[in-house]
């Protein structure tokens, strides 16, 4: 899961750089320039520049909480010329271009173009970065599961998650936290006969033994393990039901069930 980097042009790679106790700050890099994504802390950045020898050329920001943004400042100290950019609303200190759905994003230093797509719901302002056949999702969809909704609705967080089942099953998702096996254990409460979240768990967990990363994951995996891009399916809706005392047969109903009950699992 953690070695897929094949979708980007050939020379280009992305390298986890981890922070606090389960984030990821994403390098895109060659073997001279780095755009990070999420830069929630900057010294674990600036110690990958150094120990690599390479130059911060961009930062990307898929909302505003501090675990994604506190670095930008330290960051572009010396640099303010380095393009930060973000979601729209004049919020996040340090952006310099602030963009929305259906933007285009040029990473002239790679010759890289990522689309923008809104994804509120985790909060209001996230937004994702598609191309090349990565997604950069921030904390909106993990492996196995999605992001609290703290500003959102839940109608707002299933029409985000969305947009990302129409994106090629091949995508690779470069979510922004390790809660792989967590995520796992909830999935396997609502679909205890999922045979595929079974198998998941037996290479998730052999993963972590390695202390290696479970993401980033390939989008097609979550459309047969991760319960909240699965609320068509009428296993998740019983279990929901079953979980809310009540019949639900619409997939908001359903999503905010699961959504609440992974909140308190």
């Amino acid at each position: 899961m953690s070695t897929m980097n094949d979708a980007l042009p050939s020379g280009l790679q992305v390298s986890p750089v981890e922070a606090f106790s389960d984030n990821y700050i994403w390098c895109i890099h060659d073997d001279e320039n780095v755009v990070v994504v999420d830069p929630g802390d900057a010294d674990p950045v600036l110690d990958f520049l150094k120990d690599r020898e390479l130059k911060l050329s961009a930062i990307l920001i898929t909302h505003h909480h501090h675990d994604h943004t506190g670095g930008i400042a330290k960051l572009i100290s010396t640099r303010p010329d380095i393009p930060v950019i973000g979601p729209q609303g004049g919020h996040i200190r340090g952006i310099s271009k602030a963009v929305r759905e259906g933007d285009d994003v040029t990473l002239d230093t790679f010759g890289l173009t990522f689309k923008v797509i809104e994804v509120p719901g985790h909060t209001l302002d996230h937004i994702a970065f598609y191309g090349h056949n990565v997604l950069f999702c921030g904390d909106t969809l993990f492996n196995g599961g999605c992001g609290r909704l703290f500003e959102g609705t839940a109608q707002q967080m299933l029409s985000s998650l969305d947009k990302f089942k129409h994106l090629p099953g091949d995508t690779i998702v470069y979510c922004a936290h390790e809660y792989t096996s967590a995520n796992l254990k909830f999935a396997a409460a609502v679909e205890p006969d999922n045979d595929a979240i079974r198998e998941y768990q037996s290479v998730v967990k052999s993963l972590r033994e390695q202390n290696e990363a479970t993401v980033p994951c390939l989008l097609s995996s979550q459309l047969d393990i991760n319960p909240f891009m699965r609320t068509q399916h009428d296993a998740v809706a019983q279990s929901a039901s079953r979980k809310s005392d009540e019949p639900l047969t619409d997939e908001v109903s359903v999503f905010a069930a699961i959504r609440q009950w992974k909140d308190n699992f």
